[in-house]
């Protein structure tokens, strides 16, 4: 009951995510690391990723295989939070102090955590015939 509650934030929050990648597009790109080509490309298709896996967290769709996915592209976008801080780029029109850039990089690993507990994937996998 608890996971899938979590399951429903978490689509709700990579729900919005998605949606502001393509109505924030450029604040989106400014925190793509410059070494990419096509930054409003990438916010667009991590945009796309992004509503996908909203989708997928609200049906339930294979949610180990998707809290994998999930975290995976959550690390994959890494380097952009990390460079957000070392920059210190703003957060659309607000500039965030480094210290909470710094703990915004912090939190995608908690975050990371709680997709693969509530998706039960590993290391979360719960044992076959187990309630737990």
């Amino acid at each position: 009951m608890i996971r899938s509650g979590v399951q429903i934030l978490l689509a709700v929050f990579f729900a919005v995510a998605g949606v502001l990648h393509f109505q924030l597009d450029d604040a989106f790109a400014r925190i793509v690391p410059p070494m990419l080509p096509f930054p409003v490309a990438i916010v667009w298709i991590t945009g796309a990723m992004e509503l996908a896996f909203a989708a997928a967290l609200l049906a339930k769709w294979r949610l180990p295989l998707t809290g994998l996915l999930l975290s995976a592209y959550l690390l994959a976008v890494l380097p952009a939070n990390i460079y957000m801080a070392l920059a210190q780029v703003p957060l659309g029109d607000t500039a965030l102090s480094p210290a909470a850039l710094w703990i915004r990089v912090a939190l995608q690993f908690p975050l990371i955590a709680l997709v693969l507990w509530s998706t039960g994937a590993p290391p979360f996998r719960k044992a076959p015939g187990t309630d737990g």
